[in-house]
């Protein structure tokens, strides 16, 4: 055995005994681990071929990838929205170990690969057998030739937050970092349902617990939003709510009726409050597994804020995602101008619902 390397918990030993020979030799094969394995890694454009090797990919397989980098997702933007320019990392001809969901925008005469603008995170999307040093640091190296052989001047990695993945992913974030990436933080907020009490009010604020039982009074009725009609009123009260901001949502009616009846019919719910039959508040809900209950969409009419129809909203809402088993119920960020501006108002309002707090972290490198 002197002939078995220093690094021997590499290998399997196979210990085999020739038909009529009573000589044993040993072999020693070498696990397939990513590690061990020197098969070159190759980067190329997404195209259409690979869709559902790639939605495969992200729900089976990835360890950060979620149904917003899915195909599936990224599709219903019409294509000349934005200009996809998704990147697929193989291991030799067709075995997938990473994809990037990206389009390619220009600003100022800079070409710029970005991760991707029509989903709310995604960055480098990796499964387990390619989480590891070797084919983290070659993904990334790999990646960055790519944008310099196409002539990309920036890269930008929106990357998934880790609420939303299987397992930690700090070996991206250490890679980017070691490869000189800057980086903006955006605080997020988060309730875990696993921690909360069965009287979920008593993890609350004395405010918020003091608002709730305000809207009790005013018999406001909480439910699912199941009719086109419904989610119509939805998206109305959500117009005149972003409105007072001077913003509209990201997605129009038609796409979000889309998401309800035929591309995420299993993944969006939508639920609202009621006085006197009359919609006070709604969400939009993405559902992410059995993992993260998160509201994309909160709004309320303005005028009713007397009644607390948000207070009300969210408490159910909270219950909901509690009873259903999810680990996080999430409200999403309370920042603005790259995380550089908090909206305290609306971040103590969310902190209120004994929310915790994480980050989502967006990557940047000039090259």
């Amino acid at each position: 055995m002197s002939n078995i390397p220093y690094n021997y918990q590499n290998y399997d030993i196979i210990i085999k005994r020739p038909h009529n020979v009573s000589i044993i030799s040993a072999t020693l094969f070498k696990k397939t681990t990513g590690l061990n394995s020197n098969m070159e890694l190759t980067i190329k454009p997404y195209d259409s071929n690979f869709e559902k090797q790639w939605d495969s990919f992200i729900e089976k397989e990835s360890l950060n990838g979620t149904f917003l980098q899915s195909r599936n997702f990224l599709n219903y933007h019409p294509k000349e929205r934005f200009k996809d320019h998704s990147l697929i990392v193989l291991k030799g001809t067709n075995s997938i170990i990473a994809l990037i969901p990206a389009c390619e925008i220009n600003e100022e005469g800079n070409k710029i690969l970005y991760s991707h603008i029509g989903s709310t995170f995604g960055g480098i999307i990796v499964n387990q057998n390619s989480y590891n040093i070797k084919h983290i640091e070659e993904i990334i190296k790999k990646l960055e030739s790519y944008c310099i052989d196409n002539k990309f001047n920036e890269i930008i990695l929106k990357n998934s937050s880790a609420l939303f993945c299987k397992d930690r992913m700090d070996l991206i974030d250490y890679f980017l970092f070691k490869n000189n990436y800057n980086y903006y933080d955006e605080l997020s907020f988060y309730v875990d349902c696993k921690k909360l009490p069965e009287d979920i009010l008593s993890a609350f604020s004395s405010g918020r617990r003091r608002d709730y039982r305000y809207s009790l009074k005013n018999n406001l009725v909480f439910k699912k939003l199941e009719l086109d009609n419904e989610i119509t009123d939805f998206y109305n009260l959500l117009l005149g709510n972003l409105k007072k901001f001077d913003k509209k949502p990201v997605h129009s009616l038609g796409e979000i009726l889309e998401f309800k009846n035929i591309r995420l019919t299993d993944i969006v719910d939508f639920y609202g409050a009621y006085h006197q039959n009359s919609m006070l508040a709604g969400t939009m809900v993405f559902k992410f597994y059995k993992q993260v209950f998160h509201t994309q969409y909160l709004a309320s009419d303005q005028t009713k804020l007397s009644l607390f129809p948000m207070e009300f909203l969210n408490t159910n809402l909270i219950r909901v995602a509690k009873e259903q088993g999810y680990d996080y119920f999430s409200f999403g960020i309370s920042t603005e101008d790259h995380g550089k501006v908090l909206n305290e108002g609306l971040a103590l309002f969310k902190e209120g619902f004994g929310a915790s707090y994480c980050v989502n972290r967006t990557y940047n490198k000039k090259l």
